[in-house]
């Protein structure tokens, strides 16, 4: 049989934590639960000659400023537009959200801040106070992805970011179909999905840092499975 293609999208360094505990996932994922992965590091800058197409799973990991703010959207947009399950974390979910903006909502202009400080509409800002090393509850919308893959409705996770939505540009986000279905005890954002795909989520805090590294977070075993899922029904 053969096994699904999974795409690790990140500029792979042994400096980023999220990076460096993917081997003890996907092993975990193999040995525990019986979901084999056959996995693939793309460069952000390698984006667009690596047929994302042709994999049954993409992952945008952490690790930014990427290298190519264009190859991180165009995983994002590969993703999204040919129902390939796609998990976002960190900076992918910040990348998700600025992939639509500009794709889905019509708002070519917005910048992520990191990226381009200066800009005049950041759809991605710093955070007012910046979670790096921080750990904190998430409250999940009832009936969601999010909630049923992991099966609660709150749960504490672990961050590493300084970056988060712009308020101002939450309702057009929403208006044009994108679901918020994950808060802190603030209201403010966490977890965006698409609800009318097969497998689409993205979190702003990294499920992959979840325990020991031992054994996957919920969400990453859910996003594994529904890769594997993909690759059994594909012709």
């Amino acid at each position: 049989m053969t096994i699904a293609r999974l795409a690790l999208v990140a500029d792979r360094s042994p400096a980023v934590r999220s990076h460096t505990r993917l081997p003890a996932l996907l092993a975990a994922l193999r040995d525990r639960h019986a979901v084999d992965l056959d996995a693939y590091w793309i460069p952000t800058e390698e984006v667009a000659a690596s047929r994302l197409d042709d994999f049954d799973g993409i992952w945008l990991l952490p690790g930014s400023p990427y290298r190519s703010e264009e190859g991180a959207l165009a995983a994002v947009r590969t993703a999204r537009t040919g129902g390939i399950p796609f998990l976002a974390t960190c900076a992918g979910f910040q990348h998700t959200l600025l992939e639509y903006a500009r794709a889905v909502c019509g708002l070519s202009g917005v910048a992520h801040a990191e990226n381009a400080a200066g800009a005049a509409e950041l759809l991605i800002e710093p955070l007012s106070c910046a979670l790096r090393g921080h750990e904190g509850a998430v409250r999940f919308t009832a009936g969601s992805l999010a909630q049923r893959v992991t099966g609660v409705e709150r749960s504490v996770e672990r961050y590493q970011c300084g970056y988060g939505l712009n308020h101002r540009y939450l309702d057009p986000l929403v208006a044009h179909g994108l679901r918020f279905t994950g808060h802190d005890d603030e209201g403010e954002v966490r977890v965006a999905e698409l609800p009318d795909h097969p497998f689409f989520l993205a979190t702003l805090f990294q499920p992959e840092l979840a325990g020991d590294g031992d054994e996957p977070h919920p969400m990453v075993r859910a996003f594994a499975e529904a890769t594997a899922a993909r690759r059994r029904v594909s012709p």
